[in-house]
Protein backbone atom coordinates (compact mmCIF):
# COMPACT_ATOMS: atom_id res chain seq x y z
CA UNK A 1 0.00 0.00 0.00
CA UNK A 2 1.12 3.20 -1.01
CA UNK A 3 1.28 6.24 0.96
CA UNK A 4 -0.33 9.37 0.46
CA UNK A 5 2.21 12.35 -0.16
CA UNK A 6 1.97 14.83 2.21
CA UNK A 7 -0.29 18.28 0.45
CA UNK A 8 -2.33 16.01 -1.54
CA UNK A 9 -5.98 14.36 -1.57
CA UNK A 10 -7.47 11.11 -2.91
CA UNK A 11 -9.80 11.50 -5.45
CA UNK A 12 -12.44 9.37 -4.05
CA UNK A 13 -13.22 5.74 -5.82
CA UNK A 14 -9.64 6.04 -7.36
CA UNK A 15 -6.05 5.61 -6.52
CA UNK A 16 -4.90 9.18 -8.20
CA UNK A 17 -4.25 12.00 -6.29
CA UNK A 18 -4.57 15.44 -6.86
CA UNK A 19 -3.28 18.74 -5.12
CA UNK A 20 -5.13 20.13 -2.26
CA UNK A 21 -6.77 23.14 -2.81
CA UNK A 22 -5.55 26.09 -0.29
CA UNK A 23 -8.75 27.10 2.26
CA UNK A 24 -8.48 31.03 1.26
CA UNK A 25 -8.86 30.03 -2.40
CA UNK A 26 -12.13 27.77 -2.35
CA UNK A 27 -15.24 29.49 -2.95
CA UNK A 28 -17.18 30.97 -0.04
CA UNK A 29 -20.62 28.57 0.86
CA UNK A 30 -23.24 31.01 0.03
CA UNK A 31 -26.22 29.61 2.66
CA UNK A 32 -29.67 29.15 1.33
CA UNK A 33 -31.53 29.46 3.71
CA UNK A 34 -34.46 32.10 3.70
CA UNK A 35 -33.82 35.58 5.20
CA UNK A 36 -35.71 35.99 8.50
CA UNK A 37 -38.82 38.62 9.03
CA UNK A 38 -36.52 41.09 10.72
CA UNK A 39 -34.01 41.19 8.17
CA UNK A 40 -36.64 41.05 5.16
CA UNK A 41 -38.69 43.91 6.62
CA UNK A 42 -35.58 45.97 6.96
CA UNK A 43 -35.10 45.57 3.60
CA UNK A 44 -38.35 46.71 2.76
CA UNK A 45 -38.20 49.82 5.04
CA UNK A 46 -34.50 50.70 2.91
CA UNK A 47 -36.25 50.57 -0.02
CA UNK A 48 -39.42 52.48 1.32
CA UNK A 49 -37.14 55.51 2.66
CA UNK A 50 -35.30 55.52 -0.71
CA UNK A 51 -38.25 56.17 -2.80
CA UNK A 52 -39.90 59.58 -2.63
CA UNK A 53 -43.35 60.27 -1.32
CA UNK A 54 -44.62 60.80 -4.74
CA UNK A 55 -43.62 57.22 -5.57
CA UNK A 56 -44.84 55.41 -2.44
CA UNK A 57 -47.69 57.24 -2.85
CA UNK A 58 -48.42 56.01 -6.12
CA UNK A 59 -47.70 52.64 -5.22
CA UNK A 60 -50.39 52.57 -2.52
CA UNK A 61 -52.89 53.80 -5.25
CA UNK A 62 -51.91 50.91 -7.27
CA UNK A 63 -52.06 48.32 -4.35
CA UNK A 64 -50.50 44.89 -4.81
CA UNK A 65 -50.55 43.39 -8.04
CA UNK A 66 -50.60 39.69 -6.58
CA UNK A 67 -54.17 40.12 -4.88
CA UNK A 68 -56.69 38.42 -6.26
CA UNK A 69 -59.05 41.50 -6.61
CA UNK A 70 -61.37 40.54 -3.87
CA UNK A 71 -60.59 43.74 -1.70
CA UNK A 72 -61.08 45.85 -4.83
CA UNK A 73 -64.53 44.80 -5.32
CA UNK A 74 -65.45 45.06 -1.40
CA UNK A 75 -64.18 48.89 -1.78
CA UNK A 76 -65.99 49.44 -4.85
CA UNK A 77 -69.09 47.82 -3.55
CA UNK A 78 -68.75 49.54 -0.07
CA UNK A 79 -68.21 53.02 -1.59
CA UNK A 80 -70.87 52.77 -3.94
CA UNK A 81 -73.93 51.85 -1.23
CA UNK A 82 -72.79 54.43 1.15
CA UNK A 83 -73.08 56.91 -1.60
CA UNK A 84 -76.16 55.71 -2.33
CA UNK A 85 -77.58 55.65 1.14
CA UNK A 86 -76.23 59.20 1.39
CA UNK A 87 -78.15 60.07 -1.53
CA UNK A 88 -81.30 58.95 -0.39
CA UNK A 89 -80.89 60.69 2.89
CA UNK A 90 -80.44 64.11 1.35
CA UNK A 91 -83.02 63.68 -1.17
CA UNK A 92 -85.67 63.28 1.60
CA UNK A 93 -84.15 66.07 3.18
CA UNK A 94 -84.11 68.48 0.00
CA UNK A 95 -87.16 67.33 -1.79
CA UNK A 96 -89.55 67.80 1.11
CA UNK A 97 -90.06 71.06 1.32
CA UNK A 98 -90.28 71.82 -2.75
CA UNK A 99 -92.26 69.08 -3.06
CA UNK A 100 -95.37 70.82 -0.68
CA UNK A 101 -94.36 73.90 -1.82
CA UNK A 102 -95.49 72.65 -5.83
CA UNK A 103 -98.47 70.53 -4.89
CA UNK A 104 -100.18 71.01 -1.24
CA UNK A 105 -102.16 67.97 -1.47
CA UNK A 106 -99.01 66.04 -2.18
CA UNK A 107 -96.84 64.03 0.11
CA UNK A 108 -93.75 65.43 1.29
CA UNK A 109 -92.57 61.92 0.48
CA UNK A 110 -93.30 61.39 -2.76
CA UNK A 111 -89.92 61.99 -4.75
CA UNK A 112 -87.95 60.30 -2.09
CA UNK A 113 -90.18 57.16 -2.81
CA UNK A 114 -89.46 57.00 -5.96
CA UNK A 115 -85.87 57.61 -5.75
CA UNK A 116 -85.97 54.81 -3.36
CA UNK A 117 -87.54 52.48 -5.73
CA UNK A 118 -84.94 53.33 -8.45
CA UNK A 119 -82.22 52.60 -5.63
CA UNK A 120 -83.58 49.12 -5.26
CA UNK A 121 -84.05 48.17 -8.88
CA UNK A 122 -80.40 49.74 -9.27
CA UNK A 123 -78.84 47.53 -6.63
CA UNK A 124 -80.43 44.02 -7.57
CA UNK A 125 -79.00 44.89 -11.39
CA UNK A 126 -76.10 45.91 -10.15
CA UNK A 127 -75.41 42.58 -8.10
CA UNK A 128 -76.94 40.40 -11.09
CA UNK A 129 -74.65 42.11 -13.86
CA UNK A 130 -71.65 41.53 -11.28
CA UNK A 131 -72.28 37.59 -11.76
CA UNK A 132 -72.61 38.28 -15.62
CA UNK A 133 -69.26 36.39 -17.90
CA UNK A 134 -67.14 38.30 -19.40
CA UNK A 135 -67.21 37.29 -22.57
CA UNK A 136 -71.12 38.80 -22.67
CA UNK A 137 -70.29 42.28 -22.38
CA UNK A 138 -68.40 42.29 -25.97
CA UNK A 139 -71.28 40.80 -27.25
CA UNK A 140 -73.98 43.12 -26.16
CA UNK A 141 -71.74 45.94 -27.28
CA UNK A 142 -72.85 46.82 -30.67
CA UNK A 143 -76.65 46.13 -29.33
CA UNK A 144 -75.84 48.29 -26.37
CA UNK A 145 -74.65 51.43 -28.83
CA UNK A 146 -77.70 51.32 -31.23
CA UNK A 147 -79.94 51.04 -28.54
CA UNK A 148 -78.38 54.12 -26.84
CA UNK A 149 -78.83 56.07 -30.60
CA UNK A 150 -82.55 55.22 -30.54
CA UNK A 151 -83.58 56.30 -27.56
CA UNK A 152 -81.17 59.73 -28.17
CA UNK A 153 -83.46 59.87 -30.85
CA UNK A 154 -86.58 59.41 -29.98
CA UNK A 155 -85.97 62.33 -27.75
CA UNK A 156 -86.12 64.64 -30.70
CA UNK A 157 -89.95 63.22 -31.09
CA UNK A 158 -92.79 64.32 -29.40
CA UNK A 159 -91.91 61.37 -26.50
CA UNK A 160 -89.25 64.13 -25.45
CA UNK A 161 -89.55 66.81 -22.85
CA UNK A 162 -87.68 69.31 -22.21
CA UNK A 163 -86.94 71.10 -18.96
CA UNK A 164 -84.89 74.50 -18.30
CA UNK A 165 -84.28 74.29 -22.04
CA UNK A 166 -82.69 71.13 -22.06
CA UNK A 167 -84.24 68.20 -24.22
CA UNK A 168 -82.70 65.05 -22.71
CA UNK A 169 -85.95 63.17 -21.35
CA UNK A 170 -88.42 60.97 -22.91
CA UNK A 171 -91.48 61.03 -20.90
CA UNK A 172 -94.25 58.11 -21.76
CA UNK A 173 -97.09 58.58 -19.37
CA UNK A 174 -96.04 59.73 -15.91
CA UNK A 175 -92.73 57.32 -16.44
CA UNK A 176 -89.61 59.54 -17.64
CA UNK A 177 -85.88 58.86 -18.07
CA UNK A 178 -82.87 60.47 -19.55
CA UNK A 179 -81.44 57.96 -22.73
CA UNK A 180 -78.42 59.77 -22.03
CA UNK A 181 -77.45 57.75 -19.04
CA UNK A 182 -77.59 54.68 -20.67
CA UNK A 183 -75.46 56.42 -23.66
CA UNK A 184 -72.59 56.63 -21.34
CA UNK A 185 -72.46 53.42 -20.06
CA UNK A 186 -73.12 51.23 -23.77
CA UNK A 187 -70.38 54.05 -25.53
CA UNK A 188 -67.45 53.10 -22.55
CA UNK A 189 -68.13 48.97 -23.18
CA UNK A 190 -68.66 49.83 -27.18
CA UNK A 191 -65.56 51.79 -27.21
CA UNK A 192 -63.69 49.13 -25.31
CA UNK A 193 -65.11 45.98 -27.26
CA UNK A 194 -63.56 47.99 -30.56
CA UNK A 195 -60.54 49.42 -29.43
CA UNK A 196 -59.26 45.93 -27.46
CA UNK A 197 -59.66 44.15 -31.06
CA UNK A 198 -58.27 47.42 -33.14
CA UNK A 199 -54.84 46.84 -30.07
CA UNK A 200 -52.81 45.87 -33.27
CA UNK A 201 -53.91 48.40 -35.45
CA UNK A 202 -54.14 51.69 -33.18
CA UNK A 203 -50.90 53.67 -34.09
CA UNK A 204 -52.57 54.44 -37.73
CA UNK A 205 -54.58 57.01 -37.35
CA UNK A 206 -57.56 55.90 -39.31
CA UNK A 207 -58.00 52.55 -36.84
CA UNK A 208 -57.62 54.62 -34.20
CA UNK A 209 -60.52 57.25 -34.71
CA UNK A 210 -62.89 54.86 -37.12
CA UNK A 211 -65.36 54.11 -36.02
CA UNK A 212 -65.13 55.15 -32.06
CA UNK A 213 -64.71 58.58 -32.85
CA UNK A 214 -66.50 58.44 -36.50
CA UNK A 215 -69.16 57.53 -36.32
CA UNK A 216 -69.94 56.52 -32.71
CA UNK A 217 -68.51 59.20 -30.75
CA UNK A 218 -69.48 61.82 -32.60
CA UNK A 219 -73.24 60.96 -33.31
CA UNK A 220 -73.96 60.45 -29.50
CA UNK A 221 -71.86 63.98 -28.86
CA UNK A 222 -73.95 65.34 -31.69
CA UNK A 223 -77.75 63.68 -30.45
CA UNK A 224 -76.81 65.40 -27.17
CA UNK A 225 -76.30 68.58 -28.43
CA UNK A 226 -79.19 68.83 -30.50
CA UNK A 227 -81.11 68.58 -27.07
CA UNK A 228 -78.68 71.60 -25.74
CA UNK A 229 -77.34 69.41 -22.83
CA UNK A 230 -74.14 70.49 -22.91
CA UNK A 231 -73.51 69.25 -19.46
CA UNK A 232 -74.02 65.64 -20.53
CA UNK A 233 -72.20 65.92 -23.46
CA UNK A 234 -69.16 67.25 -21.66
CA UNK A 235 -69.18 64.23 -19.69
CA UNK A 236 -70.00 61.85 -22.48
CA UNK A 237 -66.70 63.24 -23.75
CA UNK A 238 -64.55 62.85 -20.75
CA UNK A 239 -65.59 59.05 -21.75
CA UNK A 240 -64.44 59.13 -25.39
CA UNK A 241 -61.21 60.95 -24.44
CA UNK A 242 -60.25 58.07 -21.57
CA UNK A 243 -61.47 54.94 -23.67
CA UNK A 244 -59.03 56.28 -26.46
CA UNK A 245 -56.32 57.14 -24.33
CA UNK A 246 -56.51 53.91 -22.76
CA UNK A 247 -56.45 52.30 -26.22
CA UNK A 248 -53.27 53.34 -26.72
CA UNK A 249 -54.11 56.23 -29.42
CA UNK A 250 -51.19 58.34 -29.82
CA UNK A 251 -50.88 61.89 -27.83
CA UNK A 252 -50.40 63.77 -30.68
CA UNK A 253 -54.22 63.26 -32.21
CA UNK A 254 -55.78 64.19 -28.58
CA UNK A 255 -53.82 67.28 -29.21
CA UNK A 256 -55.65 68.07 -32.68
CA UNK A 257 -59.14 67.00 -31.51
CA UNK A 258 -58.70 68.81 -28.15
CA UNK A 259 -58.52 72.05 -29.85
CA UNK A 260 -61.16 71.70 -32.52
CA UNK A 261 -63.62 70.78 -28.97
CA UNK A 262 -62.23 73.56 -27.57
CA UNK A 263 -63.22 75.97 -30.47
CA UNK A 264 -66.26 74.25 -30.70
CA UNK A 265 -67.71 74.30 -27.18
CA UNK A 266 -66.24 78.25 -27.36
CA UNK A 267 -68.82 78.79 -30.64
CA UNK A 268 -71.29 77.26 -28.81
CA UNK A 269 -71.17 79.52 -26.02
CA UNK A 270 -71.01 82.58 -28.05
CA UNK A 271 -74.05 81.49 -29.72
CA UNK A 272 -76.05 80.69 -27.02
CA UNK A 273 -77.13 83.51 -25.15
CA UNK A 274 -78.10 81.53 -21.85
CA UNK A 275 -74.65 80.39 -21.61
CA UNK A 276 -72.93 83.48 -22.29
CA UNK A 277 -74.98 84.82 -18.90
CA UNK A 278 -73.43 81.61 -17.06
CA UNK A 279 -70.71 82.16 -18.03
CA UNK A 280 -70.57 86.29 -16.89
CA UNK A 281 -72.30 85.15 -13.84
CA UNK A 282 -69.38 82.86 -12.98
CA UNK A 283 -66.71 85.45 -13.80
CA UNK A 284 -69.11 87.79 -11.74
CA UNK A 285 -69.36 90.46 -14.36
CA UNK A 286 -72.95 90.76 -14.22
CA UNK A 287 -74.16 90.07 -11.19
CA UNK A 288 -75.69 93.89 -10.01
CA UNK A 289 -77.47 94.24 -13.80
CA UNK A 290 -79.00 90.65 -13.49
CA UNK A 291 -78.79 89.35 -9.61
CA UNK A 292 -81.47 86.59 -11.44
CA UNK A 293 -78.31 84.72 -13.00
CA UNK A 294 -76.01 84.80 -10.20
CA UNK A 295 -78.88 83.77 -7.58
CA UNK A 296 -78.51 80.47 -7.43
CA UNK A 297 -74.78 80.00 -7.23
CA UNK A 298 -75.02 82.76 -4.41
CA UNK A 299 -77.43 80.73 -2.54
CA UNK A 300 -75.15 77.37 -2.84
CA UNK A 301 -72.44 79.18 -1.25
CA UNK A 302 -74.19 80.64 1.53
CA UNK A 303 -75.29 77.34 2.40
CA UNK A 304 -71.98 75.95 2.63
CA UNK A 305 -70.78 78.40 4.15
CA UNK A 306 -74.23 78.42 7.07
CA UNK A 307 -73.18 75.17 7.36
CA UNK A 308 -69.60 75.35 9.37
CA UNK A 309 -67.74 72.75 10.56
CA UNK A 310 -70.44 70.37 11.61
CA UNK A 311 -73.21 71.43 9.91
CA UNK A 312 -76.83 72.84 11.17
CA UNK A 313 -78.20 68.97 11.48
CA UNK A 314 -79.77 66.83 9.14
CA UNK A 315 -83.55 68.12 7.70
CA UNK A 316 -82.24 71.20 9.32
CA UNK A 317 -81.13 73.68 6.22
CA UNK A 318 -82.41 76.66 5.70
CA UNK A 319 -81.31 77.55 2.04
CA UNK A 320 -83.89 74.25 0.92
CA UNK A 321 -87.01 76.37 1.54
CA UNK A 322 -87.38 77.30 -2.07
CA UNK A 323 -84.09 79.83 -1.70
CA UNK A 324 -82.00 77.44 -3.97
CA UNK A 325 -83.55 76.20 -7.24
CA UNK A 326 -83.05 72.46 -8.32
CA UNK A 327 -81.87 72.12 -4.25
CA UNK A 328 -82.43 68.04 -4.55
CA UNK A 329 -80.84 67.74 -7.80
CA UNK A 330 -78.13 69.62 -9.44
CA UNK A 331 -77.19 71.47 -6.34
CA UNK A 332 -77.76 68.77 -3.57
CA UNK A 333 -73.90 69.27 -2.67
CA UNK A 334 -74.45 72.59 -0.96
CA UNK A 335 -77.81 71.62 1.17
CA UNK A 336 -75.57 68.17 2.21
CA UNK A 337 -72.57 70.96 3.30
CA UNK A 338 -75.35 72.68 4.86
CA UNK A 339 -76.87 70.41 7.03
CA UNK A 340 -73.50 67.98 7.48
CA UNK A 341 -71.03 70.53 7.35
CA UNK A 342 -67.82 70.75 6.03
CA UNK A 343 -67.08 66.78 7.79
CA UNK A 344 -69.78 65.76 5.65
CA UNK A 345 -68.55 66.81 2.37
CA UNK A 346 -65.54 65.16 3.20
CA UNK A 347 -67.10 61.87 3.66
CA UNK A 348 -68.55 61.99 0.54
CA UNK A 349 -65.48 63.33 -1.10
CA UNK A 350 -63.35 60.55 0.69
CA UNK A 351 -66.18 57.89 -0.94
CA UNK A 352 -65.74 59.18 -4.27
CA UNK A 353 -61.70 58.95 -4.00
CA UNK A 354 -62.28 55.31 -2.40
CA UNK A 355 -64.09 54.38 -5.80
CA UNK A 356 -61.78 55.85 -8.01
CA UNK A 357 -58.52 54.29 -6.38
CA UNK A 358 -60.81 50.57 -6.27
CA UNK A 359 -61.68 51.45 -9.79
CA UNK A 360 -58.09 52.14 -10.97
CA UNK A 361 -56.34 48.84 -9.00
CA UNK A 362 -59.14 46.90 -10.86
CA UNK A 363 -58.04 48.04 -14.59
CA UNK A 364 -53.87 48.03 -13.49
CA UNK A 365 -54.26 44.45 -12.07
CA UNK A 366 -56.04 42.92 -15.12
CA UNK A 367 -54.41 41.62 -18.48
CA UNK A 368 -57.28 42.28 -20.75
CA UNK A 369 -57.07 45.31 -22.86
CA UNK A 370 -60.94 45.15 -22.91
CA UNK A 371 -61.83 45.83 -18.61
CA UNK A 372 -59.06 48.17 -18.74
CA UNK A 373 -60.58 50.42 -21.17
CA UNK A 374 -64.20 50.18 -20.03
CA UNK A 375 -63.19 50.74 -16.23
CA UNK A 376 -61.19 53.57 -17.31
CA UNK A 377 -64.06 54.76 -19.65
CA UNK A 378 -66.95 54.21 -16.60
CA UNK A 379 -64.60 55.54 -14.13
CA UNK A 380 -64.03 58.63 -16.61
CA UNK A 381 -68.02 59.08 -16.24
CA UNK A 382 -68.45 58.63 -12.70
CA UNK A 383 -65.49 60.27 -10.88
CA UNK A 384 -65.42 63.00 -13.77
CA UNK A 385 -68.75 64.27 -13.46
CA UNK A 386 -68.91 64.56 -9.78
CA UNK A 387 -65.62 66.23 -10.33
CA UNK A 388 -67.83 69.37 -12.41
CA UNK A 389 -70.64 68.86 -10.12
CA UNK A 390 -68.63 69.67 -7.17
CA UNK A 391 -66.61 72.40 -9.28
CA UNK A 392 -69.95 74.03 -10.40
CA UNK A 393 -71.87 74.43 -7.12
CA UNK A 394 -68.24 75.41 -5.11
CA UNK A 395 -68.24 78.43 -7.88
CA UNK A 396 -64.52 76.49 -9.52
CA UNK A 397 -66.60 75.83 -12.49
CA UNK A 398 -69.56 77.40 -14.35
CA UNK A 399 -73.46 76.50 -13.85
CA UNK A 400 -73.36 73.56 -16.62
CA UNK A 401 -76.57 71.44 -15.22
CA UNK A 402 -74.79 68.28 -14.00
CA UNK A 403 -75.71 65.94 -11.28
CA UNK A 404 -74.24 64.32 -8.90
CA UNK A 405 -74.15 60.60 -9.98
CA UNK A 406 -75.45 58.39 -6.78
CA UNK A 407 -76.50 61.64 -4.63
CA UNK A 408 -78.73 63.84 -7.09
CA UNK A 409 -82.12 63.21 -7.33
CA UNK A 410 -83.09 61.20 -10.63
CA UNK A 411 -84.23 57.42 -10.69
CA UNK A 412 -83.09 56.50 -14.26
CA UNK A 413 -79.38 58.31 -13.60
CA UNK A 414 -79.30 56.43 -10.39
CA UNK A 415 -80.26 53.32 -11.76
CA UNK A 416 -77.67 53.57 -14.75
CA UNK A 417 -74.73 54.61 -12.76
CA UNK A 418 -75.47 51.55 -10.20
CA UNK A 419 -75.53 49.03 -13.62
CA UNK A 420 -72.21 50.60 -14.61
CA UNK A 421 -70.94 49.94 -11.24
CA UNK A 422 -71.59 46.36 -11.55
CA UNK A 423 -70.05 45.99 -14.63
CA UNK A 424 -66.92 47.01 -12.87
CA UNK A 425 -67.72 44.59 -10.24
CA UNK A 426 -68.45 42.23 -12.62
CA UNK A 427 -64.39 42.87 -13.94
CA UNK A 428 -63.07 42.58 -10.11
CA UNK A 429 -64.34 38.99 -9.73
CA UNK A 430 -62.72 37.90 -12.74
CA UNK A 431 -58.91 36.85 -12.93
CA UNK A 432 -56.75 39.45 -13.02
CA UNK A 433 -54.54 37.31 -15.09
CA UNK A 434 -56.94 37.04 -17.35
CA UNK A 435 -55.84 37.87 -21.23
CA UNK A 436 -58.47 38.83 -24.02
CA UNK A 437 -56.36 36.03 -26.09
CA UNK A 438 -58.45 33.07 -24.84
CA UNK A 439 -55.76 31.10 -26.14
CA UNK A 440 -53.55 32.20 -24.23
CA UNK A 441 -55.62 30.93 -20.83
CA UNK A 442 -55.68 27.57 -22.24
CA UNK A 443 -52.67 25.83 -20.69
CA UNK A 444 -50.18 23.74 -23.26
CA UNK A 445 -49.76 20.12 -23.78
CA UNK A 446 -46.40 20.31 -22.08
CA UNK A 447 -47.20 21.84 -18.93
CA UNK A 448 -50.89 19.78 -18.35
CA UNK A 449 -49.90 17.26 -16.08
CA UNK A 450 -50.56 13.48 -17.27
CA UNK A 451 -53.01 11.41 -14.98
CA UNK A 452 -51.30 9.19 -12.69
Amino acid sequence: MSATPAGTTRAPGAGATRPATPRQDRPAVVSRRPASAASREKGRGSAAAAEGPVTRFWRWIEGDPRKDGRTGYYLILGSTLALTVIGLMMVLSSSSVEAISQNPDASSYDQFAKQATWSVVGVVMMLIISRFPLHLFKKLAWPALFTSVVLLLLVLTPLGVEIYGNRNWLAIGSFTAQPSEAAKLALAVWAAAVLSKKAKLIDQTPHALIPVLFPGGIVLLGLVLVGHDLGTALVIGLVLVATLFLGGVRLKLFAVAGAIGAAGAILMVLVSGNRMTRIYAWLGLNCDTQPAACYQSTQGLYALASGGWWGVGLGQSRQKWNYIPEASNDFIFTILGEELGLLGTIVVLLLFAILAVAMYRVAARHQDNFVRIATGGIMAWLIGQAFLNIGMVTGLLPVIGVPLPFISSGGSALMLALMAVGVVLCFARSRPDATSDPAAATPSASTRKSPR
